[in-house]
């Protein structure tokens, strides 16, 4: 078992990539192997942020053709308080926490997430700085309007050779200023020189027809708002200012424009659905670049039945292995 290569399951929102995850570690538990789950998620690391970040802990129990049912053991999730800033040095020091007590048990890990970013830097081994407040940068940039700041972030991405390939870097003059420290910082302390060992996996990737995608999309963002996601972030707010909420993006920025009356409800559901489908659409090209960048991922179908998926995975993990 230790010295197998770890799965890693990768794909857009609404891809249905954590339940295939439950399943497939509930296959090797039902042989009597041990198997869990390390979250590959920016954001469900939060307590009280639920419904908004998709956490459906409901995946991990999952019935067995017998009626069993087995309770999938997660890790990265519910770790720290909502409204903290968690970033990516935070996560992989945590990652590796959670895979070293996996090994060490000889359970099998599943990496499964879709923050891309947070996936590739685990797996490549990048050994990343925490990235500390710059005050005279922070002041030198006020007063400065949000297009000002994203050129500024463009400029330094490109002497970076990295991607602007998040938006929501420039969602709020905040993120791009945060995004510019980053970068800065990063300009004067080279990746390179801040390299961990690489985690071998084999990754798996969940494909899923554009426009399957975008009704999948749709139908979840009803049947959360229906759960009662405005409720939740009316509660964070009694405990986290509007800002911190909003500097989350996605659901969290859009629905507390809501609540706090900057959008009407209808303006919100339109422009939430609209930027979803754009994030869905960032992380395919990510995985994509993964791909160009020297990632080998297994592409299986994720309209196929469970049971089908499940196997269609064994067998990439059996060919790989082999």
């Amino acid at each position: 078992m230790m010295h197998e290569k770890m799965i890693t399951i990768v794909g857009p929102t609404a891809s249905g990539k954590t339940d295939l995850a439950a399943h497939l570690a509930t296959s090797l538990i039902v042989e009597g192997r041990n198997a869990e789950i390390l979250s590959g998620d920016s954001r469900q690391v939060f307590r009280g942020m639920d419904i908004g970040t998709g956490k459906d802990l409901a995946d991990y129990k999952v019935v067995c053709a017998d009626g069993k049912v087995v309770d999938v053991p997660y890790h990265l999730i519910d770790i720290c308080d909502a409204g903290e800033k968690y970033n990516i040095f935070r996560y992989q020091q945590d990652f590796m926490n959670a895979y070293n007590d996996c090994i060490n048990r000889g359970v099998m890990p599943i990496l499964c997430g879709g923050s891309g970013l947070y996936v590739e830097t685990v797996l490549k081994g990048y050994h990343l700085s925490p990235v500390p407040k710059n005050e005279e940068l922070r002041t030198s940039l006020e007063g400065k309007s949000l297009a000002e700041l994203t050129e500024m972030l463009k400029d330094l991405k490109a002497k970076n050779k990295t991607n602007m390939h998040n938006t929501t870097d420039v969602d709020t003059a905040k993120r791009a200023i945060r995004a510019i420290e980053i970068e800065t910082y990063n300009i004067e302390h080279p990746l390179p020189d801040r390299v961990m060992p690489r985690i071998d996996s084999i990754v798996i990737g969940t494909s899923i027809d554009r426009e399957l995608r975008r009704e999948k999309i749709s139908r979840r963002l009803k049947a959360r708002l229906d759960e009662g996601m405005v409720d939740e972030i009316r509660g964070l707010l009694e405990t986290v200012p509007a800002d911190d909420l909003i500097y989350y993006g996605l659901e969290y920025k859009y629905v507390t424009e809501y609540v706090i009356g900057k959008l009407t409800f209808d303006e919100m559901f339109g422009k939430l659905e609209i930027a979803i489908h754009q994030f869905a659409k960032r992380q395919m090209t990510w995985f994509r670049g993964m791909e160009r960048r020297g990632f080998t991922i297994h592409w299986v179908d994720a309209s196929l039945p469970m049971e089908e998926r499940v196997a269609e995975c064994q067998r990439i993990c059996s060919e790989v292995r082999s």
